[in-house]
């Protein structure tokens, strides 16, 4: 059986000496949020004493690729290929009857920000956010499941706030229910496995269910349960469960609120929701993600986003082998696109229908397979060496934008294309295609016995 708790990876961590345990009371109003980010990079942190809650938080769990890698059963140089077999065979969910995550109930007394240890992460919002919160609605058309993360502030009491984009799926889920004169049933599962956390991340069409791509990055079908108030399936190896709806005729002004580019910003007013039943194990952790400019944040979206524009690209141009996007462009913004050989005009091509598919995307770099689309090293020599600013470079004013970019005017950037591919004929007879290196049979014997000499 395929552990699909949180816990297994914890205690993974822990006997790797990954898991750091802080034992001192700390404050979730601020001081979680400041630990959480001095130590960005290192070992995940597990609070076990968060002052004024019963319940331990784990953050910084997967900052790394390397991390998420392991927390799916594969090595970090095999995370994309993994990805690329979940899209292509994914795996539907089962039901079952019970759930760990049932162990307790809870239907009155919903004082969110006294049952949880959410915390307050930075001086200018106005209240705690829900952060790895997997929220699960259903289509009120269809009835096809949506599985996907948005903020959620504390409001007091059972209420929150849902901070959602009007171009997300649970923001045109919401609409739907909205002209139909209803509100919108949803789930909040907290305390995932990596593999329904990065599911809930892949940029897939309205209809395609992520449960199946988690399953497929499982390598088994998801355990679903049925809630106990909401006709809704959540995760049964989840922590917490909050069960409740959401109201898109009732807004809440949000004001400053942080974003991956690590700025402030304000989108206008959020959408209410109401819990009605609290659902988790009778030992619950908490989970949080460092919201903003942190690494967790950063490359959850990356390596999905990655993923699925990998597949998309590659539907079109087969040349297309992987598109990493970068953390340096905030894990949206930036992308490399490694090509085999392409044709003339094939990596513009690439690049084009890159910016088409993702919106967040303004800076492409095209490069040749022989390139580690992970070294930046590399990627600049590729620039250096293969670059042909006269011919190469696309610059495209006035293309549209996502709300999240930082210097949008109106919702349009200007997007930028460097193709620093070879082109048939380079290496004839010897060129940019072809690197200077001893014969091949030496090199591979001195490889192999390198440690001896």
């Amino acid at each position: 059986m395929v552990d699909q708790s949180l816990r297994g990876f914890l205690d993974d961590l822990e006997a790797r000496g990954d898991l750091h345990r802080i034992t001192r009371s700390v404050d979730p109003r601020f001081e979680i949020g400041a630990i959480l980010a001095l130590r960005d990079r290192g070992p995940a942190q597990l609070f076990q004493n968060v002052a004024g809650h019963a319940l331990p938080l784990v953050g910084n769990l997967f900052n790394g690729r390397d991390r998420i890698a392991r927390a799916l059963g594969v090595q970090a140089g095999d995370l994309d290929a993994h990805c690329q077999e979940a899209l292509r065979r994914p795996v539907p969910p089962r039901i079952v009857a019970t759930a760990p995550v049932q162990e307790v109930v809870r239907r009155q007394d919903l004082d969110l920000g006294r049952l949880l240890p959410v915390p307050h992460w930075f001086e200018r919002e106005a209240a705690p956010y829900i952060t790895a919160g997997v929220i699960v609605a259903k289509d009120p058309e269809t009835g096809r499941r949506n599985v996907s993360i948005a903020r959620l502030r504390l409001e007091g009491g059972a209420r929150l706030l849902a901070g959602i984009a009007r171009n997300h799926h649970l923001a045109i889920l919401a609409e739907k229910a909205r002209s139909r004169g209803r509100s919108l049933e949803i789930a909040v599962a907290i305390g995932n496995h990596a593999a329904v956390l990065l599911g809930s991340q892949m940029y897939v069409a309205l209809g395609e269910d992520e449960f199946d791509i988690a399953g497929g990055l499982l390598g088994a079908p998801v355990d679903l349960v049925a809630c106990k108030t909401v006709d809704l399936e959540v995760p049964a190896a989840a922590e917490i469960v909050l069960e409740g709806v959401l109201d898109p005729d009732q807004t809440i002004p949000e004001g400053p609120v942080s974003e991956f580019p690590g700025f402030y910003v304000d989108y206008g007013p959020g959408i209410g929701v109401e819990i009605r039943c609290v659902t988790q194990r009778h030992d619950a952790i908490y989970q949080a993600i460092l919201p903003g400019l942190a690494a967790e944040h950063c490359l959850l979206g990356a390596v999905a986003i990655g993923a699925t524009l990998t597949r998309d690209l590659r539907r079109v141009i087969p040349a297309v082998r992987r598109v990493f996007v970068t953390e340096g462009g905030m894990g949206r913004l930036h992308a490399v696109i490694a090509m085999h050989r392409p044709r003339l005009g094939e990596g513009k091509c690439a690049a084009l229908l890159a910016f088409g598919t993702v919106n967040l995307l303004k800076l492409i770099t095209v490069v040749d397979d022989d390139i580690d689309p992970e070294d930046s090293r590399a990627v600049e020599w590729s620039l250096a060496a293969r670059f042909r600013g006269h011919e190469d470079l696309i610059v495209l004013p006035g293309v549209k934008a996502d709300r999240c970019d930082p210097v949008h005017e109106n919702l349009v950037v200007t997007k930028v294309a460097m193709v620093a591919t070879t082109r048939p004929g380079d290496g004839e007879p010897h060129g940019r295609s072809e690197f200077a290196r001893p014969p091949r049979d030496i090199l591979d014997r001195v490889t192999r016995d390198l440690a001896s000499y």
